[in-house]
């Protein structure tokens, strides 16, 4: 398992979107990119985190930033959650298969539960990690400390 800091290069990454779209990290070299890794679909601090990176999607596209929502779920899984949400602008990425790989080469999969840590990175425009926190499962990101954050980098 991979354990990537800030000032480390972002594991680059192509997982399949919750419209089976497939979609590349170092394809969005011209923006930061927010990860926002979340255990499992169809859970309620997960389910708040998502809306919350939905609801600042153009404060994100102001600053030059796109959010990406990541999970082990599969993309049949996220495309039904994102359409219960109404989520339409943030892509949630399906870490499905091989089970949690993005995850691992984060160092955020939690082996003994088969999902990932609730983390948010955050990539600046040459793939580097400016910004990196692990949140206890049951805890929703500050989305304003993200935006401050992105901001930064």
């Amino acid at each position: 398992m991979g354990k990537i800091e800030v000032g480390d290069l972002a594991p680059d990454f192509t997982l399949k979107d919750h419209h089976g779209k497939e979609v590349t990290l170092s394809a969005f070299r011209d923006k930061k990119v927010v990860l926002g890794f979340h255990p499992l679909a169809w859970t309620s601090v997960c389910a708040a985190q998502m809306k919350d990176l939905e609801k600042h999607a153009q404060k994100f596209e102001d600053l030059n930033a796109l959010a990406l929502g990541l999970s082990i779920d599969s993309s049949f899984c996220k495309k039904a959650w994102a359409e219960s949400l109404g989520i339409t602008r943030t892509s949630l990425l399906a870490d499905f298969w091989p089970h949690g790989h993005v995850a691992r080469a984060y160092g955020v999969f939690r082996d003994k539960d088969g999902f990932s840590e609730r983390a948010v990175f955050i990539v600046d425009t040459e793939g580097k990690v400016t910004s990196k926190k692990v949140y206890p499962i049951s805890e929703l990101p500050d989305i304003g400390d993200i935006l401050e954050q992105v901001g930064k980098a």
